[in-house]
């Protein structure tokens, strides 16, 4: 008894010793000048930030830079809503909206094409048997990765569960979970679990375009978030979650983050007129990912800027980040690079416009390189990464609050401060 309690005891000792030698991702900061960085030209941000609030483009925001590696720039503007009663911090976690699409989709996907368990020349019907007796099941993956598939931009699932008045039909939502209503689209509003079927054959039977015609749409992902979830056997927050965010030590990344963290951590979204009927904060706030159950591949991830940062350093470091490998440089080469000509689109990633230099309207932004990826949120969020420059830029706003004006994107913030980032180096 003796022997085994010392045994047990070594055990414990071991583990200890080891949890305690394996250190958390963190990024450290350095001087911007260390970096090569004008200071003195960041923060020409804090007027351009400042500038978006007074004008009600949002209600706050938060603006990290990465370079070499290191932030050489956090910075929290603002308020959660203008009632400014809750100042946002670099901690506020912010509904990512599209950049779902990128930091979780996109890397599963990558994952499981680098590990050979997912062909980008085989179709949806080689994956998802549900497609097959439909005109989606020919469907090339890499069609859909590049927006060319055909499929429509979107649909409106919310529409056909609403009456006349803009209200919810009797019979599709309840104000408490139970064994039927178990899918939480909103505060006290839970939709019947088996009406996630009735939308997935809206999908199916929607129609279908040409080919090889870019047209960006969120049905492309929400398709390829069920691919990630059939191939690897699980849902896809808990595949990202423990393929990504745990070993990066993400802590605040993730799907449904009320489950996770208090409210009052989370920027609010829309005050909802047309659908919930309320303000969203800290449930998804794109319609279809809600009726989801907040989880799909379109929508729906939420995070802070400095943890959805080492996400994009680990993919600019080539797939590694202190030790941890999660990709072969080859993949993240392959997949962020330009792939199609009939758009500015890599494999899931978004990319500048390839004569962006010669353009009088530049994305994202004027001075980035072609070697630039990253993707822009509905919500006013945005990452890019450019290898050239050894460069992560974040932009994180809730610019929906309270009515989804885009006053945000009519002035150019997210460009203007990403110009400024490029001219503090330049000069």
């Amino acid at each position: 008894m003796k022997k085994l309690l010392l045994i047990c005891l070594l055990i414990s000792l071991s583990t200890l010793a080891f949890a305690q030698d394996k250190k958390p991702v963190r990024l450290s900061s350095a001087q911007p000048e260390s970096l090569g960085i004008k200071s003195e030209i960041l923060t020409k941000i804090d007027s351009v930030a400042r500038m978006a609030i007074a004008q009600k483009a949002t209600p706050g925001c938060v603006v990290l830079v990465l370079k070499n590696g290191k932030i050489a720039f956090q910075k929290a503007y603002g308020h959660m809503r203008y009632d400014k009663q809750e100042p946002v911090t670099p901690e506020t976690i912010y509904d990512l909206a599209s950049v779902t699409k990128i930091s979780a989709t996109t890397v599963s996907v990558m994952k499981l094409y680098e590990e050979g368990k997912l062909d980008l020349e085989k179709t949806l019907g080689d994956y998802l048997p549900w497609t097959r007796n439909s005109d989606k099941t020919q469907l090339k993956i890499k069609d859909i990765l590049l927006h060319e598939a055909g499929l429509v931009s979107f649909i409106p699932f919310y529409k056909e569960t609403l009456d006349a008045s803009g209200k919810p039909k009797a019979g599709f939502y309840k104000s408490k979970p139970d064994a039927v209503y178990s899918v939480r689209v909103g505060e006290g509003m839970y939709m019947k679990k088996n009406y996630m079927d009735t939308l997935y054959q809206k999908i199916i039977t929607s129609r279908l375009g040409p080919r090889h015609k870019y047209v960006y749409s969120d049905n492309d992902f929400i398709f390829l978030g069920k691919i990630v979830e059939q191939v690897s056997g699980m849902p896809l927050d808990t595949y990202v979650t423990q393929t990504f965010y745990k070993p990066l030590n993400m802590a605040t990344t993730g799907f449904k983050p009320l489950e996770r963290f208090n409210v009052n951590n989370i920027a609010p979204t829309e005050v909802e007129r047309y659908f919930r009927l309320k303000e969203i904060r800290g449930d998804v706030h794109d319609p279809g990912a809600a009726m989801f159950g907040g989880v799909a591949g379109h929508a729906g991830l939420f995070s802070s800027a400095a943890d959805l940062a080492k996400l994009y350093q680990l993919l600019l470091n080539g797939g590694e980040l202190e030790g941890i490998r999660l990709f072969k440089k080859s993949t993240i080469d392959y997949f962020t690079s330009y792939q199609t000509s009939v758009s500015r689109r890599g494999l899931g990633f978004d990319k500048p416009e390839k004569d962006n230099r010669y353009r009088k309207d530049p994305y994202p932004s004027k001075k980035v390189s072609l070697s630039t990826y990253g993707h822009t949120g509905f919500t006013g969020t945005c990452v890019w990464t450019d290898p050239k420059r050894q460069l992560v830029y974040i932009f994180l706003s809730n610019r929906v609050h309270p009515d989804s004006s885009n006053k945000l994107g009519q002035l150019g913030i997210r460009g203007a401060i990403q110009d400024i980032v490029y001219q503090s180096i330049e000069n």
